[in-house]
């Protein structure tokens, strides 16, 4: 098969996965979600392998385009969807069986799942920055309906924030691709390929800067709403508190990422454009955002609302990596990402697991995990310190990139209060973890694992985390070098 067709298989699996378990039995819709899962990760594997082994991947008169960014993007995608997948095999059956979710909930759940699924998929791919935005309006509507599924109040307001916050920062977003557009008007005039990413990467020098400068803050503002950078951030904790713990995962694990893939791209442009300027607005975004999350991370009650704002800080880290720019700071933001993904993803089913244990979220209700849960609560520990940025995992090392980056720079005053709102960070992240973990459990709560499968889940993104914290292998480095270059501006 050629990359392209492996392409089409990509995009068409979790299509006819989505429509598919929509209409099955209840009891084969799981095993279809996985069996399509499964199938979307080879594909995009391959992709992955085929692109980042060769040259970029160019077809449909130009308006697909997979260069080593997408094919990165692509590559966690359909790692973290497959996990959620497996995991939400276990995960949902109990929902259904405990009656927190009905047969047709449990049906709409595996059909959005893998409808998400391919709108970021499909954002990863197209080379037109107008379609781009049109994907992420698509996991907005998408991702609006995962975040209600309980049909509870609570959910139902963090579905309609979600809904209207995203909505008012794409509308921001568009806005800015105007702009974009209009500051090459008079180059190419009514070109049907004036707003393709590559066109606009190699005409950069004949780009308008002024146009071209508001375009990307408002593209900047609009997809950091959907990313979740301050201040435009307060959707994000109760939509990811709210949704199912799958969703949560991928919310954090796959949709951040492709959000700011799109942020990437524009980016690479606007530099190009204006050189040694637009990276200034990525630092102050990246550390304001560090900043605002770090109260609520100390004050936080709520399990899942905390490693919400943990992504707000992860976010800014790795914003604030790219913006000081470099290719030591752009590898170290890109490994960030890399991890913050697969850390992230496996802490909010690690999260899920607890809570249908303990049938709740509050931090001073979850003791004694450790005792009642011996697998989930030694990953969900591992995870904590992990995502804390201690050795030896793989977050310590992409943070501490960064940090070298800064102080290689000249970034100082940045890179010192990066360290002070880090080790503020690792106190309140080690504090609750201890919490939850140590300790005796409930009275009569039995010793055993919610269920198998969401178990089994977890170890394959643990595994990646261990590993990169004490070796990251040399065709992984070489691509993230490759990105690092186009970040840069080649092409």
């Amino acid at each position: 098969m050629t990359t392209m067709d492996w392409l089409w298989l990509l995009l068409l699996t979790p299509l006819v996965t989505g429509g598919v378990v929509w209409r099955l039995k209840t009891s084969l819709c799981a095993w279809a979600s996985l069996a399509g899962a499964t199938l979307m990760l080879i594909a995009g594997l391959a992709v992955v392998c085929l692109v980042a082994g060769g040259s970029p991947l160019s077809g449909w008169d130009g308006m697909i385009y997979v260069d080593v960014l997408g094919a990165f993007n692509l590559g966690l995608v359909v790692f973290v969807g497959f996990t959620a997948a497996v995991y939400s095999v276990g995960h949902m059956a109990t929902e259904l069986a405990d009656g927190a979710v009905s047969v047709r909930q449990y049906h709409q759940f595996y059909s959005l799942l893998h409808l998400f699924f391919f709108s970021m998929i499909a954002v990863s791919v197209v080379n037109s920055i107008g379609l781009m935005w049109v994907g992420i309006e698509l996991t907005t509507v998408v991702t609006a309906l995962l975040v209600g599924l309980y049909n509870r109040e609570t959910a139902l307001e963090a579905a309609w924030k979600y809904l209207i916050m995203g909505s008012v920062g794409l509308s921001f977003a568009l806005l800015g691709i105007i702009f974009i557009y209009l500051s090459g008007s008079f180059v190419f005039g009514d070109n049907p390929q004036a707003l393709h990413w590559t066109v606009l990467v190699q005409m950069a020098k004949w780009l308008n800067p002024q146009w071209m400068l508001a375009g990307f803050v408002f593209v900047l503002i609009g997809l950091g709403t959907k990313a979740g950078v301050a201040p435009l951030h307060f959707w994000l904790p109760d939509a990811y508190s709210q949704s199912p713990a799958p969703v949560s995962a991928v919310l954090s694990g796959a949709l951040l990422n492709t959000v700011l893939y799109g942020i990437l791209r524009i980016y690479v442009v606007a530099n190009s454009v204006l050189p040694g300027q637009i990276g200034q607005y990525l630092i102050f975004f990246g550390i304001f955002s560090i900043a605002v999350s770090v109260p609520f991370l100390l004050v936080q009650r709520d399990l899942k609302r905390l490693l919400a704002f943990s992504s707000v800080e992860h976010i800014g880290v790795i914003l604030l990596g790219v913006g000081i720019g470099g290719p030591l700071g752009i590898f170290g933001a890109l490994l960030h990402m890399f991890n913050h993904s697969l850390v992230k993803s496996l802490l909010f089913m690690a999260a899920g697991n607890i809570q249908q244990k303990y049938h709740t979220r509050q931090i001073e209700r979850i003791s004694g995990a450790l005792a009642s849960m011996p697998v989930t609560g030694k990953v969900f520990l591992l995870a904590i310190l992990a995502l804390a940025g201690s050795p030896p995992f793989s977050l310590f090392v992409s943070e501490i990139t960064i940090m070298m980056a800064g102080f290689k720079t000249g970034h100082i005053g940045v890179t010192v209060l990066f360290l002070l709102l880090m080790a503020l960070i690792f106190a309140g992240m080690v504090y609750y973890a201890s919490r939850m973990v140590f300790g005796a459990a409930p009275a009569g709560m039995p010793v055993r694992e919610v269920d198998a499968w969401s178990t089994a889940a977890l170890f394959l993104p643990l595994a990646i985390i261990v590993v990169f914290g004490v070796y990251v292998p040399s065709a992984f480095s070489e691509v993230l070098h490759k990105i690092a270059v186009v970040l840069q501006g080649g092409y």
